[in-house]
């Protein structure tokens, strides 16, 4: 059984990362059958509940209010919009329900509040309620953990090197601190990065390397593809290949075993045989519907489809986790 380690170097890291790439799969398939079911696929649902107009630049992101985007900005969601939508989600055979909002932080008022009731009540349908809101302190993390939040998505977005190319307005230590505010309380911690932002292979397994040298691996890894949007600096990136996406997702299944790798933003123009591909090597997370925060994703349908011809089914809620199961209430 491969071991659990949290003191990979970064030599090691780049050693998995540049094998050859038939190899590189193998290896991550070989981890991931010790660790889950291969034919086990989380299905994630993702809802923007507050969308645009935020203060911060990061370059890759239509939400930023600085960039002139298609993103129409709308306030906080209604309460009783949001729980509807994640009944839809479940109903359609999601299991994870995902909130995310453009803030830089969250503060102390009455949207945070509203937030709150959001995962209350969403907890209560026994789904896995996720948040992304920006920056948080270990108080408010207590407080979304009090609701019945189960993870809460903080993404490192690139190398420590790298990330003051791509955003000026927060720093890599601001990253750092919310994940161990979110840890200390005891929500799993879902974090992982987008590629294709003009960043390099060193930058890539530099970001792999933080993530798995944490005290502890986070549950659930989010590997993006960049999805160029014009009107942010970004627009003109071409667009990552598949084999780039394979080297991370192996790379992250052998380094970080139990962990949920995420074949997130980037999947809308994957065809189905890229997507196996993709599972194959150790994704075991998806994101379904149609759209993804501001950005495509494929229609449930076609996801429905892709299950049934590779034989995939989706992972139920709380798996593993059986004693932390919310009581409604």
């Amino acid at each position: 059984m491969t071991e659990i380690r949290n003191n990979w170097t970064r030599e090691e890291i780049a050693e998995i990362y540049n094998q050859p790439i038939m190899e590189l799969i193998y290896q991550g398939a070989t981890v991931h059958r010790q660790f889950h079911d291969p034919n086990e696929v989380q299905v994630c649902t993702l809802l923007s509940v507050k969308t645009g107009g935020c203060p911060e630049d990061c370059a890759y992101c239509p939400q930023a209010a600085r960039y002139h985007t298609d993103v129409k900005v709308h306030k906080l969601l209604p309460v009783n919009e949001v729980i509807q939508a994640a009944a839809d989600a479940k109903a359609a055979g999601s299991t994870r329900f995902c909130m995310g909002a453009a803030w830089r932080e969250v503060r102390d008022n009455r949207d945070f509040d509203k937030v709150l009731e959001m995962v209350k009540g969403v907890n209560g349908m026994g789904m896995e309620v996720c948040c992304t809101l920006g920056m948080l302190s270990e108080e408010q993390a207590g407080k979304l953990k009090e609701a019945g939040l189960y993870a809460y998505n903080h993404n490192l977005d690139t190398s420590e090197e790298y990330y003051d190319d791509i955003i000026t307005t927060r720093n890599y230590d601001d990253r750092l601190n919310t994940l161990d505010h979110v840890r200390k309380t005891g929500i799993s911690v879902c974090s992982g990065g987008i590629i294709g932002m003009g960043e390099d292979h060193n930058d890539r397994v530099g970001m792999l390397h933080t993530l798995a040298t944490l005290p502890e691996h986070p549950e659930s890894v989010p590997v993006n593809a960049l999805v160029p949007v014009e009107g942010t600096p970004l627009e003109e990136q071409p667009r990552v290949s598949v084999y780039e996406m394979l080297r991370m997702i192996a790379t992250a299944r052998i380094i970080m075993p139990k962990a949920m790798v995420r074949l997130s933003a980037g999947r809308v123009s994957m065809s189905t045989e890229e997507q196996a591909l993709c599972f194959l090597a150790g994704a075991n997370s998806i994101f379904a519907g149609d759209k993804l925060l501001t950005t495509p994703n494929p229609e449930e349908d076609a996801d429905g489809q892709m299950f049934q011809t590779l034989n995939l089914k989706p992972r139920p809620s709380f798996k593993g986790k059986e004693q932390e199961q919310p009581v409604a209430g």
